[in-house]
């Protein structure tokens, strides 16, 4: 693991940035007039932008090779987050966050691709785990740099622009043998709703809610009345949220039908976010509140995954990560949009509306294929906490999940080594 650190540090100072950027652009464009339906469409362009970039990135790393594709990407978005400082024209805006999606990814791309060849087999599951933990535990302190505003409005984006530039450091100062960047094959969708209809579900409405959660948040809040400081906690008490309770979550979807697991979080999600409007008159509540929602909603994705895991076999894990990255990857591009039209329409506090709707329906339909259809329930890989990431992140988990189906297949549990899924007597 030692090997790795230059690379989780570059990891670290990334997503210090990205955090900090991705919180900062729907409060400054609140403060600056912008309706929910625009700041929403921020979000989604930048979400198009990452979805575009995941096909681009391996095109262009393959071609000039990983060390000068992450300088070439990080000079891209430390220009991109600059011309956020240098006009509040929307189009600009717009434009920005597509540009600055393709670059991050670009980014995220090339350190995750050299993280899974750095890991030897028996330690690519810790690596993927502590992978995210670099991730959550960034993400979270990146909100805690609101409160260093300053008197400019450039301040924090000359602070993201820096942490980007900042990251290339230890990666490009690294000796580590460069890796091969494998294509990341997907599995059809129409094969992955056959396979596990409630992953495939999930994957979207998670993306739908969680793509609104990252982009009108913030802006939510703001219309609420707080200052940057408090909504800087808020979002860290969430993020911190979904890093503390992913693991207990994820050991109870080990220890029953992942549908059912999944239909408690869900439902469980679903009510918190209809009490957080309510509960804003009681700071202390509404933080236990963003704490409990933010455990709840973050644990959705990864169970979905390995929902998906345990049905299929080991050659198709890594296709079939993919394409629940690309289900997740296109309701995070529609959610932020759909949610601020709401907001818009009718008020900010139906943000919230929105995510009690979707998880709702969630619960609602992974508890329905729970009771109406069986499986015989043999587990295959162990719950992971994770975040959506980039395909070559999933490379770690997927090969794994694979390690671990092959050494079961060779000593299978009594109760059989296939799950089928039928109706239910």
């Amino acid at each position: 693991m030692r090997s790795m650190l230059s690379l989780l540090s570059g990891v670290a100072l990334l997503l210090l940035g990205s955090g900090l950027l991705n919180t900062l652009i729907p409060l400054r464009a609140s403060r600056m007039g912008h309706s929910e339906t625009l700041i929403g469409g921020f979000t989604s362009a930048y979400f198009a932008g990452f979805f575009v970039g995941t096909y681009l990135a391996p095109r262009l790393i393959r071609r000039i090779g990983h060390i000068r594709a992450f300088a070439f990407y990080t000079a891209a978005a430390a220009c991109v987050v600059l011309l956020h400082a240098l006009s509040a024209d929307p189009l600009l805006w717009l434009l920005a966050r597509l540009a600055l999606g393709v670059a991050l990814v670009g980014l995220y791309t090339v350190i995750e691709s050299w993280l899974g060849a750095q890991a030897e087999p028996q330690q690519r599951g810790r690596a993927f785990a502590t992978y995210m933990v670099v991730n959550l535990g960034a993400l979270a302190l990146a909100q805690q740099l609101l409160r260093f505003e300053g008197g400019a409005d450039f301040v924090l984006f000359v602070v993201v622009a820096l942490l980007v530039c900042a990251a290339s450091l230890p990666v490009l100062l690294t000796t580590q043998a460069l890796p091969q960047l494998q294509p990341a094959p997907r599995l059809h969708l129409r094969r992955l709703f056959a396979a596990a209809p409630t992953a495939g579900t999930g994957a979207l409405l998670s993306g739908l809610a969680m793509g609104a959660f990252w982009g009108l948040l913030p802006a939510f809040f703001i219309q609420r009345g707080m200052g940057a400081a408090q909504i800087g906690t808020l979002m860290s008490v969430a993020i911190l949220g979904g890093a503390a309770l992913q693991f207990p979550l994820g050991r109870l979807s080990d220890r029953h039908d992942r549908r059912f697991a999944l239909a408690l979080v869900a439902a469980a999600a679903c009510v918190i976010a209809a009490l957080v409007p309510m509960s804003m008159s009681w700071p202390a509540v509404t933080t236990a509140l963003m704490f409990l929602y933010g455990g709840m909603a973050f644990s959705i994705y990864p169970i979905v995954v390995a929902h998906l895991l345990d049905h299929l076999p080991p050659e198709d894990m890594l296709s079939a990560s993919s394409s629940v990255l690309l289900l997740n990857g296109v309701g995070s591009a529609i959610g932020p949009l759909a949610a601020g039209l709401l907001m818009a329409a009718i008020a900010p506090a139906a943000l919230f509306g929105w995510f009690a709707l979707l998880l709702g329906s969630l619960a609602l339909y992974a508890g329905y294929r729970y009771q109406a259809f069986r499986r015989v329930q043999t587990h295959g890989p162990a719950f992971v906490p994770m975040l959506r990431t980039t395909p070559a992140s999933l490379e770690m988990l997927a090969a794994e999940a694979t390690e671990q189906a092959e050494a079961e297949s060779e000593h299978p549990k009594q109760d059989g080594t296939a799950a089928q899924e039928r109706p239910a007597p």
